[in-house]
């Protein structure tokens, strides 16, 4: 099995996707795929090959042209543990325009005390933006961290509706 990639053009930056077939096995604003490749699970890290699914080019295209749930019926798949599977069901769950910080998604995962492990979670998701982890905030509001630079978390929010990126705050 091969793991194919292919890089759209977005006003964020270059998003690379890594498929198996239809399924998104990594993706990611970067747009070297060998960065997102070498994240992978040593099960899921198959030879790098140029292609693109259709299914995941229409649903960028449609995404990238506001449809927030662009990315809804499309397969994803990654190496996880059940406590980052239960956030990033979390993640899933907050409606684009929504956000929720840390300590709420720790709540939600029935964890309340484990606000840094859901920040490691959100660290530790491969697939963004289909799984969003740039919806979680710090309780403060402040945008906290992001693997892609907060540049493109800003943007993200903003495409999404939360509010103009002037208004989020850096801590």
């Amino acid at each position: 099995m091969q793991t194919t990639h292919h890089t759209y053009t977005t006003p964020a930056g270059p998003l690379t996707v890594l498929t198996h077939g239809d399924t998104i096995v990594a993706a990611g604003f970067t747009d070297d795929p060998t960065r997102l490749h070498d994240r992978l699970h040593t099960d899921r890290a198959h030879p790098l090959a140029p292609g693109e699914s259709r299914a995941v080019g229409d649903a960028v295209a449609a995404w990238l042209a506001g449809d927030h749930t662009a990315f809804d019926g499309l397969r994803l798949e990654q190496h996880h543990t059940e406590f980052q599977a239960a956030v990033w069901d979390g993640l899933a769950r907050i409606p684009a325009g929504a956000t929720a910080s840390y300590s709420e998604l720790a709540d939600d995962v029935g964890r309340p005390s484990a606000t840094r492990a859901v920040g490691s979670a959100c660290g530790a998701n491969l697939i963004a933006p289909m799984v969003p982890c740039h919806r979680a905030l710090r309780s403060d509001g402040s945008l906290g961290g992001y693997e892609y630079g907060l540049d493109v978390k800003r943007w993200l929010l903003d495409h999404e509706g939360v509010g103009r990126p002037e208004q989020l705050t850096m801590a």
